[in-house]
């Protein structure tokens, strides 16, 4: 089973009175890249969901968003009088040197200190929220298991496409291997009313160099390694899609190397024929790659 870098999932839920959504997605990508968004005055919440993320996806850009809140009602805001001491405490340095400059301050209200960060707090970090991260990954494995479903749907519609092209490839690549006969016949015709009118035109024609050059002719028009390397390349993707997991990138490999044949297949075609059929399978190529950047 192969599976797609595409997916989403999310969910909510509520214990130990608190309440929370969850939002998993991921996009397609050249590695893992994890972004995750988790409050991190639960002790040790986001070390664990990418832990578990990890084993869970191989290749794509993941992004996680999870919000937690107490339940209404429940929120008892603390006064951090220890912060409060220390303010206190370098607000009296301040004014004193500001003093010895002759520089005046207004001086703050309760009102000033109460809205420093810190000074308030609804005393979420300070509670033992050992409860509430059980809570949290007993319900975030589920919603993994619902994004991974998500993207082995995917992957199977993604299998199915390509192994359609593979075949069309196959075809076409058996239909370039039914033209070489023919192919051959008119390239040695070619080349026999090229000499003619070279032996009309010279004496003393070199009998070797006529020799090297038919064998530089066959060397450059021979598309029978193409053609074997093509089939061995539709054989090896098929395998890949059969096998499963993480193939994304030895398919997106083997899309490299089928251009580069079918590129070498047109430029050495030498009959309309031929060339169609290479340019028919360069976008089938093009096709199939669009779909390999989907794949894990």
């Amino acid at each position: 089973m192969i599976h797609s870098m595409t997916g989403y999932a999310s969910g909510q839920g509520a214990a130990e009175g608190y309440r929370w959504s969850w939002e998993l997605r991921s996009v397609n990508g050249r590695g893992l890249d994890l972004r995750l968004r988790a409050p991190d005055w639960i002790d040790g919440l986001e070390a664990a969901l990418r832990a578990h993320l990890t084993k869970a996806v191989t290749r794509g850009n993941v992004t996680l968003s999870l919000r937690v809140q107490r339940e209404t009602g429940e929120t008892a805001v603390r006064l951090n009088t220890a912060l409060v001491d220390q303010l206190l405490a370098a607000m009296q340095d301040v004014e004193a040197r500001a003093k010895a400059t002759g520089v005046t301050l207004t001086p703050p209200t309760s009102a000033d200190i109460v809205g420093l960060r810190g000074v308030l707090d609804s005393g979420s970090e300070s509670d033992d929220t050992s409860a509430l991260k059980a809570a949290l990954m007993a319900e975030f494995a589920p919603l993994v298991d619902d994004f991974n479903a998500m993207r082995a749907s995917e992957g199977a519609a993604l299998r199915h496409v390509l192994a359609r092209q593979l075949h069309e490839v196959a075809e076409l690549v058996g239909k370039a291997s039914a033209l070489l006969d023919t192919r051959q016949a008119d390239i040695d015709a070619q080349f026999r009313r090229n000499m003619a009118r070279i032996l009309q035109d010279t004496e003393n024609l070199d009998e070797g160099r006529v020799a090297q050059e038919l064998a530089v002719l066959a060397v450059k028009t021979d598309i029978t390694e193409e053609i074997d390397r093509l089939r061995a390349h539709v054989a090896a993707a098929l395998e890949l899609l059969e096998t499963g997991g993480a193939v994304g990138r030895k398919l997106d490999f083997l899309m490299q190397e089928f251009n580069r044949e079918a590129n070498t297949l047109c430029s050495k075609a030498q009959m309309s024929a031929l060339t169609e059929l290479g340019l028919a399978l360069k976008v089938v190529v093009d096709q199939m790659r669009e779909q390999v950047q989907n794949v894990e």
